[in-house]
């Protein structure tokens, strides 16, 4: 997968909208951040709850590794872009966008 198949994934997602920090791209929900793509595009972030954060890594070590420090405890996931296929790359940027957007929106959108 490429960094740019990754921000079209996460851009279909319902209401996200791309920003930048940092001089990479990253997506939002509502002003939250979800997800990023690495400066040199090798790897994707994605925000995730912990029992997420901890099956996907669990799961798919070679693809999914926690941040250091208080990036990766918050949630901050780092998705090696060519460990992943679209499908599993979706499933977790949507579990991302679930986990910071707001309740209203998720709760809309999981009767799509």
């Amino acid at each position: 997968m490429t960094a740019d198949e990754f921000r079209d994934l996460a851009l279909e997602l319902p209401e996200a909208s791309e920003g930048s920090h940092s001089g990479h791209p990253d997506v939002r929900i509502g002003g939250k951040i979800f997800a990023t793509i690495g400066p040199d595009e090798a790897w994707g972030m994605v925000k995730l709850s912990a029992d997420r954060q901890a099956s996907w890594i669990r799961n798919l070590p070679e693809a999914f590794e926690m941040f250091n420090g208080a990036w990766g405890r918050q949630g901050c996931t780092k998705v090696m872009l060519a460990a992943v296929h679209a499908e599993i790359a979706c499933q977790a940027l949507r579990d991302a966008w679930r986990n910071v957007a707001p309740t209203q929106l998720v709760q809309r959108h999981s009767e799509d």
